[in-house]
């Protein structure tokens, strides 16, 4: 008789749309991982917004058009948790994979083994997640993400570090003289910052990402992003895929102005792989990303940016892509999450 085939169940963030054009980095992850389940002979099932593109079976969570309301989340989250109650009654699930934030606030089946991506700061994370069953299993994307939690509870931590899909260098592409600014837009990721730097050394900005509808969000993009809008600097909204990647392609750098303690940062990985210097905060992980002088430039404030900024004839293209292959192939980060599934399943 032949083995049954395993079943992981992925639980996404609902308000965030999941797939291989994904705008959001735990989307991505996700979408990478659970189509390599796929061609691995898993069986996968995802629970995740309705607007997401699996390779498995979706159970999706419809989430309303407008602001998100403390009302419409939970609302949501009823829903997801109805998604995931769905997808264990229809096919015995082996492991549970948690992707979002809200994650704690989900029942799960009993003596099923659960695995936690932390994929944001850990003081994002409710003080309770650390006193968790033991078959839960918390797994930080970077060194520096474990060393800021807590001390009692780094001995039960998991690192896996974040991947991203590596290609072969386009000598067709030309780079275009523009920084690129390729996040969410919220005020954590102080974009306005980066925008007055390159303004003031005199490139012209291209500013890619996505506004959720959250009010503070919103207010962000009103009071310091619009009115910094105008020829030298543009707003293409969201973009992913392959459109993602010629703006990497094309981009004279990638300013990273970020000042919130990123636990990663795919995006500096992606424009590395591409063969595109990073301008970057010395925020969390990204300091363990972008190699100073090397494949980027890390710096303090808006004036170091700026001063980055004339420095990037230094670095080269190639010097990027030859770091990306060594250090964020995402095969190898499927390798060690599929090694992890499968130790916990014994």
């Amino acid at each position: 008789m032949s083995a049954r085939q395993r079943t992981i169940l992925s639980v996404a963030y609902p308000f965030a749309a999941v797939g291989p054009d994904a705008v959001g980095g735990a989307e991505q992850v996700l979408a990478k991982l659970e189509s390599a389940l796929v061609r691995r002979a898993f069986r996968s099932v995802v629970a995740a917004h309705a607007g997401a593109t699996v390779a498995g079976e979706l159970f999706g969570v419809t989430v309303p058009e407008g602001l998100l309301t403390p009302e419409v989340r939970m609302t949501v989250e009823r829903s997801m948790q109805a998604a995931i109650d769905a997808a264990t009654t229809a096919s015995r699930v082996d492991l549970v994979h948690l992707h979002g934030i809200d994650f704690d606030r989900y029942t799960l089946p009993e003596h099923v083994p659960v695995l936690v991506t932390l994929h944001l700061p850990p003081a994002r994370y409710p003080t309770a997640i650390w006193e968790l069953p033991e078959r839960y299993t918390l797994q930080c994307v970077s060194e520096s993400q474990k060393a800021a939690c807590p001390i009692n509870a780094r001995d039960r931590l998991v690192v896996i570090e974040n991947g991203v899909p590596l290609h072969p260098a386009d000598e067709n592409t030309r780079r275009d003289a523009f920084a690129l600014l390729l996040s969410r837009i919220c005020p954590e990721k102080n974009l306005h910052t980066a925008m007055d730097a390159a303004r003031r050394a005199g490139i012209r900005v291209v500013l890619a990402g996505k506004v959720y509808p959250y009010p503070e969000h919103l207010d962000y993009f009103a009071r310091e992003i619009q009115p910094r809008l105008c020829d030298a600097a543009s707003f293409v909204g969201p973009v992913g895929g392959d459109a993602k990647l010629r703006l990497l392609q094309q981009a004279r750098c990638l300013l990273v102005p970020s000042v919130a303690e990123e636990t990663s940062s795919l995006v500096a990985m992606e424009a590395i792989e591409a063969g595109t210097p990073v301008v970057a905060m010395r925020s969390g992980a990204l300091p363990m990303i972008v190699e100073d002088g090397r494949t980027g430039f890390l710096v303090n404030d808006g004036a170091g940016m700026e001063a980055a900024m004339g420095r990037l004839d230094e670095i080269d293209p190639e010097v990027c892509r030859k770091v990306a292959r060594e250090r964020f192939g995402a095969d190898a980060m499927v390798d060690r999450y599929i090694a992890l599934y499968e130790r916990l399943m014994q």
